[in-house]
């Protein structure tokens, strides 16, 4: 999954410096792998489709219906298509999302 073909353009990140790969499958949907190198907040945006995310290593912070959601590492989370989400992780964090569509072009 790390190849260079599958690198996510930073214009496509809702947090600014860090790294990712996706993998698309057959039917649209899309796996992401991203690696933040420092602590950073990722921007409130929606998806037209649903999200699952999984913590594998530091500590993600999501804000999602007035709550706020502590990921650690093995936790995960499910994202209803349209919820307003963000959040925030720190230097180390890697994350794992499934998303039910195309969220990288």
């Amino acid at each position: 999954m790390k190849n260079e073909k599958n690198h996510i353009d930073s214009n496509q990140q809702n947090t600014k410096d860090i790294d990712g790969y996706f993998f698309t499958g057959n039917d649209g949907s899309q796996m992401a792998f991203w690696t933040c190198y420092a602590d950073r907040i990722s921007k409130e945006h929606k998806h037209p489709f649903d999200e699952y995310m999984v913590c594998i290593s530091g500590k993600y912070i999501v804000n999602m219906n007035g709550q706020k959601i502590i990921l650690n590492p093995g936790d995960e989370l499910f994202i209803p298509k349209g919820t307003a989400q963000g959040g925030s992780c720190i230097a180390g964090t890697r994350t794992i999302h499934v998303f039910g569509g195309k969220r990288i072009i």
